[in-house]
């Protein structure tokens, strides 16, 4: 797939503004937006805790995999993945030669500040937020670093601030196959 085909993924952990981000980018951009874990709910038919609460974590990471492998077909569409989707090597394989990764990040407190009236499964079995976050950071950070072709730190930054920021990026690989650090880029000159 060349790269004025291919997706922008946006990758991290929970709480980096991978969803809200996408959509206000896609929108501006007027391109397809798909959330890896809203389709996975959609083939569900119900919200995918309700999967891991009964069938384990396995199962999801499975039904993930597969969703991957339909959204990879995708062409010039912005997609959230799932805040573990990049920690497993099958789904990095899978989508590597399909777009460009954009990894969120944003200290474990913030996180967890974000995350602190939602209610998602554990993945740990930290006694707080924090402490899973914390883990799960200290645990995966170089896997999804090394998933990453460009990184944008979110903390401390609004919605709109971080998508400004992030526009030029989408914007000069969706529509000009650009990736960022090009200096023969139209759009990021």
């Amino acid at each position: 797939m060349s790269a004025t085909s291919a997706n922008l993924y946006l990758c991290g952990m929970r709480g980096t503004g991978k969803t809200a981000l996408g959509r206000m980018l896609a929108s501006e951009l007027e391109v397809p937006f798909l959330d890896l874990d809203l389709e996975i709910d959609r083939l569900l038919g119900y919200p995918h805790a309700r999967l891991i609460a009964e069938q384990g974590w396995l199962a999801f990471r499975e039904l993930e995999y597969d969703t991957c492998k339909r959204l990879a077909r995708r062409e010039k569409s912005l997609i959230a993945l799932g805040g573990g989707t990049v920690r497993y090597a099958w789904n990095r394989d899978l989508l590597r030669g399909t777009g460009f990764f954009v990894l969120l990040t944003a200290p474990v407190e913030e996180l967890a500040r974000r995350l602190q009236s939602e209610r998602r499964p554990a993945l740990t079995r930290a006694a707080s937020l924090e402490e899973e976050l914390r883990a799960v950071w200290e645990r995966s950070q170089e896997i999804y670093r090394r998933a990453a072709d460009f990184v944008y730190d979110t903390a401390g930054k609004s919605l709109a601030e971080a998508a400004r920021d992030l526009l030029p990026v989408a914007r000069g690989y969706l529509q000009n196959g650009c990736p960022p650090g090009d200096a023969s880029c139209p759009v990021l000159r």
